[in-house]
């Protein structure tokens, strides 16, 4: 299906339980940063999630995948203007009234960040692997290995071939506070492999003590993506949503 943000067309798979009722709850799963829908981590939390008996809403963000816009112009503004536009459509398009938020790595801090801008409509959120560093990175001139002045952003910088990125990102990032995701005060899981080298396991560790209801699930030996127990995670996040239901 195809979801509009403004003028940006949002490629999304709705995935549905065996049994629907009127009380059947959806979860909207978020990629990562140079990632997108189908990634084997984040089809492998949906089918899961699926068998549990949620609907399962899988959107390509901004620049990202087969959704419109281009890599080098997104910023987490416009994946949280992505987020609170989903939300939107699956209240009042898919008549969903119970919504949860899972996200990984930059998916996961947009959707800390979302949930605390959606609080009274957010039931639950699944923080994998959150890319909480960004912000403080940017701050300090050094993101994605790339080192700069950061009184003086580039116009542009490689990210890897042949991608670059626009200093937009860069300037959006440095005003994002993490701290602002505080405010939600529903459920939380964190989900964090204590091998990970993209953003260490202390992020999570330390951001999970600043949210009354939370829970830090860490997989001994994983990576950024689950490369080595990714059923491990997915029976992490099982295990917690179980207990809610």
């Amino acid at each position: 299906m195809i979801i509009y943000d403004d003028a940006i067309p949002l490629e999304a798979v709705l995935e549905m339980p065996e049994k629907r009722s009127e009380n059947t709850p959806l979860m909207i799963v978020i990629h990562g940063y140079t990632g997108y829908k189908e990634e084997v981590h984040i089809a492998a939390m949906a089918q899961m999630m699926k068998d549990l008996g949620y609907a399962v809403l899988r959107p390509d963000m901004y620049g990202h995948g087969q959704s419109g816009g281009h890599f080098h112009d997104h910023t987490i503004y416009k994946w949280l203007s992505n987020i609170m536009t989903l939300v939107d459509y699956a209240r009042k398009e898919l008549h969903f009234t119970e919504i949860w938020l899972c996200g990984h790595s930059q998916g996961g801090l947009a959707v800390m960040l979302a949930a605390a801008m959606e609080r009274e409509r957010i039931k639950g959120v699944v923080a994998l692997a959150p890319a909480v560093t960004i912000p403080e990175r940017a701050r300090k001139g050094e993101l994605f290995g790339y080192v700069f002045d950061p009184d003086r952003i580039p116009e542009s910088f490689e990210v890897g071939e042949p991608e670059t990125l626009g200093n937009n990102y860069i300037r959006v990032a440095q005003t994002v506070r993490v701290e602002d995701a505080y405010r939600y005060q529903g459920p939380i899981l964190f989900v964090h492999g204590d091998a990970d080298e993209t953003i260490p396991v202390k992020a999570s560790v330390e951001a999970a003590t600043h949210f009354r209801n939370s829970e830090l699930a860490v997989i001994a030996g994983d990576s950024h993506c689950y490369d080595f127990h990714l059923n491990e995670a997915v029976a992490a996040v099982r295990e917690w949503l179980t207990r809610r239901m």
